[in-house]
């Protein structure tokens, strides 16, 4: 047991090794992997199942304690797997805005204009993220974050506040890997990737945007408001025109896997305290407050 606890480390810290591990997520045909892998996923099969998820595990440390079910018959069934009631208590404060998933805080902080970074030195723009159809000017000189969710986690997301889901833009692209090591080589990554532009309004008419970004083998966002699943096959930009009321810490929808999810606010928020780059959050945990 010891042994196979050690193998596993060494092999993490190889393919932690930048070169190796953006040539092993990126310079490989990342659309046609990320369809074969939806598909997999979705095999029926507990055998297949339990020998997927002991390799997962050696390359992520995934935790199932908190999972509301206890056998699964496909590795779909793992990446979008509930929670046990109250596993993720949510922020009651009304002037606070709650982290819609579990996640590990990227860049954040104020947009300059129509500018914000995805990583040190890599700007990228807020009207090319949203694409030509929406404005994101009330979201100019407000604040941004960046939620990276990992393999491992809870891939559900919800509700940061009482909100008005009012519009859905699907923009169709790529499926870069979204970790760190990729955001400080590929310029304008979240812009060219598979998205979301999901725009809210808070119960004070206060605008709202959140942006799930698919990612290499994450390919497929699923919305309640839309019953629909958005994958690679809908060519963009589709507009989805909805009217659909949210409670805080409500459900929304979920990836197929890990990926990205953007948090865009107008000026008058900031930063709950102790948010920063590398903090690991919890869906509920206090993410944006108003000043």
């Amino acid at each position: 047991m010891i042994d196979t606890v050690v193998k596993a480390g060494a092999l993490r810290r190889v393919l932690q090794q930048e070169d190796l591990n953006f040539l092993l997520t990126n310079r490989i045909p990342r659309l046609l992997l990320t369809r074969l892998m939806g598909r997999f996923s979705r095999i029926e099969s507990p055998l297949l199942t339990r020998a997927s998820l002991a390799v997962w595990r050696l390359f992520t440390e995934l935790d199932l304690s908190e999972a509301k079910p206890r056998r699964w018959r496909s590795l779909h069934e793992v990446f979008t797997r509930e929670l046990v009631e109250g596993a993720r208590p949510v922020d009651p404060d009304p002037g606070v805005l709650t982290s819609p998933c579990d996640a590990i805080v990227g860049a954040c902080g104020q947009a300059q204009r129509d500018i914000v970074v995805q990583a040190k030195g890599f700007p990228y723009s807020l009207h090319e993220l949203f694409g030509p159809s929406q404005d994101p000017s009330p979201f100019e000189g407000g604040t941004y974050v960046t939620l990276r969710l990992t393999s491992a986690m809870y891939h559900r997301f919800h509700a940061p506040a009482e909100a008005r889901l009012g519009h859905v833009t699907y923009l169709s692209g790529d499926t870069w890997n979204v970790n760190p090591i990729a955001l400080a080589r590929v310029e304008r990554l979240f812009c060219r990737n598979e998205r979301a532009v999901l725009r809210l309004t808070l119960s004070d008419g206060t605008p709202l945007a959140l942006v799930p970004v698919a990612a290499v083998l994450v390919a497929s966002i699923r919305l309640h408001a839309l019953d629909v699943l958005l994958h690679l096959r809908w060519k963009g930009p589709n507009e989805m025109p909805c009217d659909v009321a949210v409670a805080k810490g409500q459900e929304m929808g979920w990836f197929e896997h890990g990926s990205t999810i953007l948090v865009f606010v107008p000026p008058g928020f900031a930063l709950a305290e102790g948010v920063a780059p590398g903090r690991r959050l919890k869906m509920g945990e206090p993410l944006l407050r108003r000043v």
